[in-house]
């Protein structure tokens, strides 16, 4: 007997602003600066379009687009090592990352 799935595992989703926004809104990790983590977490969740959109509210919202992790490297620094963030860093960087 096989079992059937009940979910279907939805890849590449496109999140509405609404739900964009709410990621502003995150709690950070014990010990870990609040703004990187939020950066970190939308990364991990959204298409790059939608992180586009994210970094400009985080931008719009006050936060820190240079903020560190407990390495002291930016959210920037941190990706760049990651083989398919090309669009994220685009986005970053037009939003003054370094």
């Amino acid at each position: 007997m096989s079992l059937k799935k009940d979910k279907k595992k939805v890849l590449g989703e496109s999140f509405s602003d609404e739900r964009i926004r709410t990621f502003l809104h995150m709690t950070s990790y014990a010990g870990m600066n609040r703004d990187y983590c939020i950066l970190e977490r939308a990364y991990r969740s959204m298409i790059a379009d939608n992180f586009a959109t994210f970094v400009r509210f985080f931008v719009e919202e006050g936060l820190d687009i240079n903020a560190t992790n407990l390495d002291g490297e930016t959210f920037l620094q941190s990706i760049s090592r990651h083989r398919h963030a090309e669009e994220y860093i685009e986005a970053l960087k037009g939003a003054g990352a370094r």
